[in-house]
């Protein structure tokens, strides 16, 4: 019996406690503390005011320093060079840009090799204008060799001291029924090996022999070895075409910053260049 008059009792008692509150409508208001030792954070004491709490951090950040930036890397130097040859039998200018996206102009009167300089172009995505006029009212001989010479030379000069290249480069093209494998090495150290079967003595007007002395003049300027090997093929057009576009993407490699050699030259004699 003790206990439950003492249970009623707590009951009552908090009965009339709770009918002593203030109310709003139906909401019962709790009296907040007003002392400023049971209130330590003085937004909870002015409603409708936000304020953010700091920590006091000094310590730590006293100890942790913010990394400076790193420093903009600097602009590169533009890999095109530009070269005139200029002789009794031809007046010849060249551009080439390594870093291009396969742009060429070309306009010498012998236009199969416009066609030829431009699978250059396109396949190593290197811009190149080339502006030939010869004696070619005796044959293509001369402005052929010519713009191989010039293009070498444009070649080398763009490449510079050669540092950071990959140096080789290796590639396999097909064109229909042929197949031409081309090795080159940006050495400085002029070879060609030259291995293709071409059936017949011209394409169109181009004489086929000037294939091989197109590339053996741009190996010589260049500081180039190069070796082509036709692997297949039956059509004069077709093989000197896939050699043309193998020779592109293999040069595209050759040229092409190798990222792990960090602008260092490519060679155990740290040299790369003919000079």
């Amino acid at each position: 019996m003790g206990l439950q008059h003492a249970g009623c009792r707590a009951h009552e008692s908090l009965i009339s406690y709770r009918k002593s509150l203030p109310t709003f409508g139906n909401l019962l208001a709790i009296p907040v503390p007003t002392s400023a030792s049971s209130v330590s954070d003085p937004t909870l004491r002015k409603p409708g005011r936000c304020k953010s709490r700091k920590l006091s951090v000094h310590t730590a950040a006293a100890a942790v320093e913010t990394p400076a930036a790193p420093a903009a890397p600097a602009p590169a130097t533009a890999r095109a060079a530009t070269v005139r040859r200029s002789t009794k039998e031809t007046n010849v200018e060249v551009s080439i840009n390594l870093d291009g996206n396969g742009v060429c102009t070309a306009n010498t009167p012998v236009h199969f090799l416009n066609h030829m300089l431009d699978q250059l172009a396109s396949h190593g995505l290197f811009n190149v204008m080339v502006e030939a006029e010869g004696d070619t009212w005796i044959d293509d001989h001369h402005t052929n060799e010519d713009i191989g010479l010039a293009v070498g030379t444009a070649l080398s000069q763009a490449l510079g001291d050669r540092k950071g290249i990959h140096r080789f480069g290796d590639f396999t093209a097909p064109l229909d029924e042929a197949l031409v494998h081309v090795v080159l090495d940006l050495s400085g150290r002029p070879h060609l090996s030259f291995d293709l079967d071409i059936p017949t003595e011209r394409i169109g007007t181009y004489d086929t022999q000037l294939v091989e002395h197109f590339f053996q003049s741009l190996a010589n300027t260049s500081g180039m070895t190069l070796h082509i090997r036709q692997l297949a093929g039956s059509n004069s057009h077709h093989i000197v075409e896939a050699t043309f576009k193998a020779f592109a993407r293999a040069l595209r490699k050759a040229c092409e910053p190798d990222p792990r050699r960090a602008g260092q030259i490519a060679s155990s004699k740290g040299v790369l260049t003919q000079a």
